[in-house]
């Protein structure tokens, strides 16, 4: 169970890099959580959706150095990464972009139920991203 989990995981981050958001976003359950880093819970697909959207109008990120780590039954998994980024247009409430590029540590929670990602939590330390853009 944990190697399904571990491959699911590995496709949903390669979705990511590659900028494939059908099957990325087919990935997760319809009812999925997704806990925002320093923000609020949104639930469902289409709620994910949109997130995504609004976070690829202003920035462009891989995901590198990444270790999955899931639990022996697979409903639960942590992955530790890397987000290599460029702030490319002013994100609401935040400073202004300008082409900056970023490098932070970052980690993830996920609850996977019936092959899919039902839950994911994201974390990575924002007063780090808003030093490496000029804040």
């Amino acid at each position: 169970m944990s190697q399904a989990t571990r491959q699911l995981l590995e496709r949903y981050y390669a979705a990511f890099n590659a900028g494939d958001w059908d099957t990325f976003l087919g990935m997760l359950t319809e009812d999925v959580a997704h806990d925002i880093n320093q923000g609020a819970r949104e639930v469902g697909r289409a709620a994910f959706a949109k997130f995504m959207e609004r976070m690829n109008t202003s920035y462009s990120e891989q995901i590198a150095d990444i270790v999955i780590m899931p639990s022996a039954d697979g409903t639960r998994a942590a992955v530790e990464f890397t987000v290599l980024g460029t702030y490319l247009k002013t994100d609401e409430g935040l400073p202004e972009a300008h082409g900056q590029k970023y490098k932070l540590p970052g980690g993830a929670f996920f609850d996977i139920r019936d092959g899919k990602v039902a839950r994911v939590t994201n974390y990575y330390n924002l007063q780090d991203w808003l030093k490496q853009v000029g804040a």
